[in-house]
């Protein structure tokens, strides 16, 4: 008999690329408890070539599983590692080790958090260009749930989170949708719809990434084009034309890498050739092979041509993960959740991990929203090559320190 069980519900929101500015007072009426967490000082450690390559190989991987054959797919990784490197510290015993063996290949969770804590220190932002991020505990206020102050703390210490005690009822999913709108420059109005009545725990990540291009786009730069689709369709698309100086080849696939301001982060793009398919290309990607062709860019420089587009994407990537190793902690049976709290009403354990996207890429640069739910309950000589991204392409927005990809995704079809 299945024994009954907590769903722990962990909302993983990501924003990135977002124009407008936050506006007015955010009111949220739950009970404070960062008053009681107050956070400590931590030494983080220095991002080096096992982090990077353990980052890389998760974020090809869940980027290979995640997408969906025929349609346009944006994830971010970041958001990912950072929500699942959060509840991992409220885990233990096998749900602890596959979530460790996920996230940081051979680097304990004590060590990733370290790691984590000064990339994200590290990640640069300024009035030219924005890269934030926000995370938030919520935990039920329910005689039945007592959660474990030590997850709090090591969440606290790490990731900066704020953490609130709430009934999980309409007032709760009014505050918590205000805490997203506050920190996604109210460019997303409602996170969640309603709770589960088994939910104990709500944890929130945001990440705020908003750029121009180094060199924006003149009128004369876009012209009417055609792009052949997936299907098979040609369409009817605006093409933005310029002169890069970082051309890609990994050998089955060219492109380039366009600097936003600063230099501090960058699109790249990768186009397979011609008579290799965007399903084998993405199939043969690695984590050590991405980083790679990235890091050994060429200077030679290309001209680019390349549309604008916009795209909405959801996945739920309980199977994905699953399929990654990442088994115990979505059964009640098997999942072991007690650093994070304990519960009378039985087991807790990862009911669903939802992610939700939406990216836009014109003449002045790129905006993109990710939203993740978890529910449980480069100068070169002059241009000698093109790359016209005219059929189905993978992109990326890059931290040009790490070549790390923040956000990865394909373009099948143009909307």
């Amino acid at each position: 008999m299945r024994k009954a069980g907590i769903r722990v519900f962990l909302c993983f929101f990501i924003a990135a690329v977002l124009l407008l500015n936050s506006a007015g007072c955010v009111r949220i009426a739950a009970k404070d408890l960062m008053e009681g967490v107050n956070q400590q000082p931590v030494v983080g450690k220095t991002v080096d070539d096992a982090f990077i390559s353990s980052s890389a190989n998760f974020a090809v991987e869940l980027f290979k599983k995640t997408v969906t054959q025929g349609e346009n797919s944006l994830i971010s990784p970041l958001s990912v590692m950072l929500a699942l490197a959060m509840t991992a510290n409220g885990a233990d015993t096998q749900t602890k080790a596959e979530m460790e063996t996920l996230l940081g290949g051979d680097i304990p969770l004590e060590e990733l958090n370290e790691y984590l804590y000064t990339y994200i220190q590290n990640l640069p932002s300024d009035e030219k260009y924005k890269f934030e991020i926000a995370n938030s505990i919520w935990l039920k206020d329910d005689d039945s749930f007592e959660v474990n102050p030590d997850f709090l703390q090591t969440n606290a210490d790490y990731y900066d989170t704020a953490v609130y005690m709430a009934p999980f009822n309409n007032q709760t999913l009014s505050d918590i949708n205000n805490w997203v709108r506050k920190n996604t420059d109210h460019m997303i109005d409602k996170g969640i719809d309603e709770f589960n009545p088994n939910a104990v725990c709500c944890l929130i990540n945001a990440v705020v990434f908003d750029a121009k291009w180094e060199t924006k786009y003149s009128k004369k730069d876009v012209k009417e084009d055609e792009f052949c689709a997936y299907d098979g369709t040609v369409q009817n698309v605006e093409m933005m034309s310029s002169e890069e100086n970082f051309y890609l080849d990994d050998g089955m696939a060219t492109g380039f890498i366009k600097n936003y301001k600063d230099g501090k982060y960058s699109f790249a793009a990768l186009l397979p050739n011609e008579g290799v398919s965007i399903d084998d290309y993405i199939a043969s990607l690695t984590g050590e092979g991405l980083v790679t062709t990235l890091t050994n860019k060429s200077g030679r420089g290309v001209n680019v041509e390349m549309p604008k587009f916009t795209n909405d994407y959801a996945i739920t990537m309980n199977d994905a993960l699953k399929a990654l190793g990442m088994t115990a902690a979505f059964d009640a049976e098997t999942a072991d959740f007690s650093k994070l709290g304990t519960s009378s009403y039985g087991s807790i354990w990862l009911d669903e991990v939802l992610q939700k996207t939406h990216i836009e890429v014109d003449e002045n640069g790129t905006k993109a929203i990710a939203v993740t739910f978890s529910f449980s309950f480069t100068t070169a000589a002059g241009p000698s090559r093109t790359v016209k991204l005219d059929r189905p392409f993978v992109y990326m927005i890059i931290d040009n320190a790490t070549n790390l990809p923040i956000f990865i995704g394909t373009v099948l079809g143009i909307k």
